[in-house]
């Protein structure tokens, strides 16, 4: 496999990972915008614009776009989160031209006014469905929470009142100033012809407005609230407890997905043999979030009403032990390999790849190979570990209940 880069006159860059020994390949377009980037009053735009890029273009309409994927077998899809915007999709090599002159057409999309008024209905239904699920409404009060006045508390969906209250207008003003050329990069990975490649993207997108990117980077520490949301339409409780991590920016970053894997994997780790095997939760699961600037390690509960706070003093003695006495000697081989099976594993398809591609170079300005992540991830020790643990203890966290519960107990979980 062989990394290419360029950089088009607007500032566009281009990046690639050839692999002729692949049987496909897959393109993503990642826009450096998210939910983070928002002001309260277009909060949701992004996420609202990421459906609007399907909606047709000047020369093609919405019905164009979704049967000109089908008729080249494509997969291809899209995502919002905090900080970016991606769409991607990955065809066989034969199929590559007419991908790119799809996809470029996409990412100038139209804007029309019909369009998004009967988009903004899809839009408040989504926000209505997602609110009627307690694992993301935990979730979401815990990004407010956690992080308060800090972007990075911003709703990916938005909420009812900032996507009900969203002009047209707004939403072109949005997208003039955030998918401009410096804020954006394309990313290829597969059997691709790299200097075919360049050709086809550069006329298309080399006409594509310039501009810097444009993101404010603070530190967010986290606030350590406790906060209950009464829910009794739902019988269990559902509790996420956050704290901080490594930035996406740390090197600390695989030590801290080591810490993750043995404190909180789904399977095998400590709290599923402390609460999910004896049957005290249906789950338990810690996960590590990397943000520019800042990280979070989340843990999200879902037990039975008169167990939440029981089970939430299991997990913060839990923690605190771990950041006692760290994971042992036994826990690291067994997550090195749970962890490396994970990345190669992944890394057998272009599609598998591309994500990994573009936000390494997006994040860190770098080219990673499988080889490079495995000798990271090989070479953490219990040292490199305890580090992490001293900079983020686990048991300093942010914490919101949906469910039944009126209260928890604040003493438990702040001591």
């Amino acid at each position: 496999m062989k990394f290419e880069h360029k950089q088009l006159a607007n500032g566009l860059e281009v990046i690639g990972e050839v692999n002729p020994d692949a049987r496909s390949v897959a393109v993503g377009f990642l826009v450096r915008t998210g939910s983070r980037d928002e002001t309260p009053d277009v909060n949701g735009v992004s996420h609202f614009l990421e459906h609007m890029v399907f909606k047709g273009t000047p020369r093609r309409s919405a019905l164009d776009v979704n049967r000109e994927f089908d008729e080249i077998g494509a997969r291809y899809n899209a995502f919002t989160s905090e900080e970016n915007t991606v769409f991607w999709g990955a065809v066989l090599p034969e199929y590559l031209p007419r991908l790119v002159d799809l996809m470029t057409d996409m990412l100038r999309p139209s804007l029309r006014g019909d369009d998004f008024d009967v988009e903004k209905k899809v839009i408040l239904e989504e926000i209505s469905m997602y609110q009627d699920q307690p694992m993301w409404s935990a979730y979401e009060g815990g990004m407010r929470a956690h992080f308060g006045v800090h972007p990075l508390g911003n709703s990916v969906l938005g909420s009812n009142e900032s996507v009900g209250g969203l002009s047209c207008d707004q939403m072109r003003s949005y997208f003039d100033r955030r998918y401009v050329s410096g804020n954006m990069l394309v990313a290829v990975a597969g059997n691709v012809d790299w200097a075919r490649f360049c050709e086809l993207i550069s006329s298309p997108v080399g006409a594509w407005p310039a501009g810097p990117p444009a993101r404010a980077v603070a530190a967010a520490p986290g606030s350590g609230d406790v906060r209950v949301i009464p829910n009794h339409k739902i019988k269990q409780e559902h509790v996420v407890l956050m704290s901080s991590a490594p930035a996406a920016e740390s090197h600390d970053r695989f030590a801290a997905d080591v810490l993750t894997t043995a404190v909180g994997d789904g399977a095998g780790s400590r709290l599923f043999w402390e609460l999910v095997d004896p049957g005290l939760a249906e789950s338990a699961e810690m996960e590590y979030h990397e943000f520019n600037g800042a990280g979070m390690f989340m843990t999200y509960l879902c037990c039975e009403p008169d167990d939440a706070v029981a089970n939430a003093d299991r997990i913060l003695k839990l923690y605190r032990e771990v950041n006692t006495n760290n994971i042992t000697d036994s826990e690291l081989k067994q997550v090195k390999n749970k962890a490396a099976a994970r990345i190669v594993l992944r890394s057998e398809r272009p599609m598998g790849r591309l994500m990994p591609l573009g936000f390494n170079w997006l994040y860190r300005r770098e080219y990673r190979t499988v080889d490079d992540d495995l000798q990271s991830l090989m070479s953490v020790t219990r040292d490199d570990v305890a580090r992490v643990l001293a900079a983020h203890p686990l048991d300093r966290v942010t914490t919101v209940a949906v469910g039944p519960l009126e209260t928890l107990s604040v003493e438990t979980l702040r001591r």
